[in-house]
């Protein structure tokens, strides 16, 4: 079975406005950073860099999306037990995604200039 992840109004307006989908089939994961219940996982790409933040055991749920002007929401993946969150990385700055499921995890998410 697959969950997909919970859409509050916020939050499907976030997607709206970033122009993204979720759940579609990816190709590409781009870099993958591994993350862990009760951890914030530093996450540090490019401008313009494709990446997935990546948890296992059990269904996870974004909490939110970061803010969309530095990191763009792609879809949602799972493969091999793993729950894969695909972002596109935007402009310079920093954003934090929170996601709930086997209890919480955090990604603080730094994009920096190629």
């Amino acid at each position: 079975m697959t969950r997909r992840a919970m859409v509050t109004p916020m939050l499907a307006l976030g997607l709206a406005l970033a122009g993204c989908g979720g759940g579609t089939a990816v190709s590409d994961l781009g870099k993958v950073v591994e993350g862990a219940p009760g951890a914030t996982t530093p996450v540090e790409v490019g401008k313009g860099q494709r990446f997935s933040l990546s948890l296992t055991e059990g269904e996870w749920d974004l909490k939110a999306v970061p803010d969309a002007k530095v990191a763009s929401f792609i879809s949602e993946e799972h493969l091999d037990g793993r729950t894969y969150f695909v972002f596109n990385a935007k402009h310079p700055g920093t954003t934090r995604v929170d996601v709930t499921g086997r209890g919480e995890a955090s990604f603080s998410i730094t994009v920096k200039n190629s």
